[in-house]
């Protein structure tokens, strides 16, 4: 079996959350993702959503706007990275083992994708977040989507 380094991980969560759905996903990868789902807790998914904004925070399209300070930024790092550690060489340990045995190491960046949609989801299923995002429509002019789009027909 090929050796995965630790730090590849981290990188390959990050990824995966924005990479394209083309990601080969096989029957074990499907397993280990199911594993990495089910051994979250909500309380976890919730960690992702933070330490996936603490990374997304450091682009300077929106490092401005941003006051998270680099010790927050390493004791996420460090959780994120024990909880990675749990659910690969514990919770999922046998499910990893199998998915990178028959499918390749490129199915753990498949499985931290879909764990990194669930959490996703999360993030903008809360009514706070949800709210805001459909703030969007007052700004958003109906006649131009309308020329481009279209008007809806009628059902006969």
């Amino acid at each position: 079996m090929k050796h995965i380094k630790v730090a590849t991980i981290g990188a390959a969560f990050s990824l995966a959350l924005l990479a394209s759905p083309s990601v080969f996903a096989g029957p074990y990868s499907d397993e280990m993702a199911k594993c990495l789902v089910t051994s979250t807790s909500e309380a976890d998914k919730n960690f992702l959503v933070k330490w996936i904004f603490a990374a997304a925070s450091l682009h300077p399209a929106v490092k401005s706007i941003s006051s998270i300070s680099d010790s927050q930024r390493n004791e996420l790092n460090v959780k994120i990275a024990k909880l990675f550690e749990r659910l690969l060489t514990e919770s999922c340990k046998a499910q990893t083992q199998q998915a990178v045995k028959y499918e390749g190491p490129g199915t753990i960046e498949a499985a931290f994708q879909v764990l990194g949609q669930v959490a996703g989801r999360g993030l903008f299923s809360d009514p706070g977040v949800a709210g805001y995002v459909a703030q969007l429509g007052k700004h958003v002019d109906p006649k131009k989507m309308e020329s481009v789009l279209g008007v809806p027909k009628k059902p006969n």
